[in-house]
């Protein structure tokens, strides 16, 4: 099993004590995101576990705590933008802390580990394609060494964010813009020595440089554990996503990074409503297990 912590909300950042208390426990349960009666145990046993992937902006929740981790395979996918806090308002200063804490962790557990992600790429006239070339050369140029691979997307306008993008003035780009950002961002992957690959993007960007990736990466699992896995593709996402099938052991709606293009938070209320109940004891993450 693949648990996946997580796409839901940010737990190295904000629930590492729980997440790490389950592992000492063995055991922890998911709530079904469509059907809240159903819920699910998920064995935390390193046999059980063939291997954990992080998703995060800020690891600075358990970055000196992985050592508790020592029984288990695992890899971070690492968020770094260039957007300013109108955009990501949660977030600490890229340049003071998250690039080094981004060194930091390769430094720790291998560049192989720790993969970079820009995304989502959206435009509007802050944010155009120039600054975004920009902002990702710089991040390049400060990771050189620090990762094999770089993840990028494109904006999807999923229906909970677009009066906020509506707000940013942010829209579908043209598909020539697209293709030629791509292909300026593949060249300066290249120029550093970074694969890059696309996430869950439904255009095709081989010419540009960028082929299909996979951030629940069953090759990349199988290089780090050293075995092979009879996984399939995880039919739970969408069609474009190349990800391996997964367990994901988040929820929705209780990650304050505040991000607003966010597909995983409906409002900041429900947030705050749900990080009330958190315990770092509980069984779940943000609620209690009924009988």
């Amino acid at each position: 099993m693949i648990l996946s912590v997580s796409r839901r909300t940010d737990i190295p950042n904000h629930y590492a004590d729980w997440f790490l208390n389950r592992i000492r426990a063995g055991e922890l349960y998911v709530k079904n995101p469509v059907n809240a009666k159903q819920i699910r145990r998920v064995d935390l046993s390193p046999e059980a576990v063939d291997c954990i992937v992080f998703w995060t902006k800020n690891p600075s929740g358990i970055i000196d705590r992985l050592d508790e981790l020592h029984d288990y395979h695992y890899y971070f996918q690492f968020t770094l933008t260039g957007y300013g806090r109108d955009i990501e308002p949660g977030l600490p200063d890229k340049k003071k802390v998250l690039i080094p804490l981004f060194r930091k962790l390769a430094d720790r557990i291998g560049k192989e580990r720790v993969v970079w992600r820009y995304d989502p790429i959206l435009i509007n006239d802050r944010y155009t394609a120039e600054y975004h070339e920009k902002a990702f050369s710089q991040i390049a140029k400060s990771l050189s060494g620090y990762t094999e691979r770089v993840v990028v997307s494109f904006l999807d306008m999923y229906t909970g964010i677009q009066k906020d993008m509506e707000r940013f003035g942010v829209g579908e780009a043209p598909e020539g813009e697209i293709r030629n950002l791509a292909g300026r961002l593949a060249a300066i992957a290249g120029d550093h020595g970074l694969e890059i690959v696309s996430c869950a993007e439904a255009m095709d960007l081989e010419a540009e440089g960028i082929r299909h990736g996979s951030c629940i990466d069953r090759e990349l699992i199988e290089r780090i554990t050293g075995k092979s896995l009879p996984v399939k593709k995880d039919r739970n996402q969408r069609p474009a996503c190349g990800c391996a099938e997964s367990v994901d052991v988040g929820a929705y709606d209780t990650c304050p990074n505040g991000c607003r293009y966010c597909y995983a938070v409906r409002s900041a209320a429900r947030v705050r409503a749900n990080r009330e109940r958190y315990d770092a004891e509980g069984e779940m993450l943000c609620g209690e297990l009924q009988k």
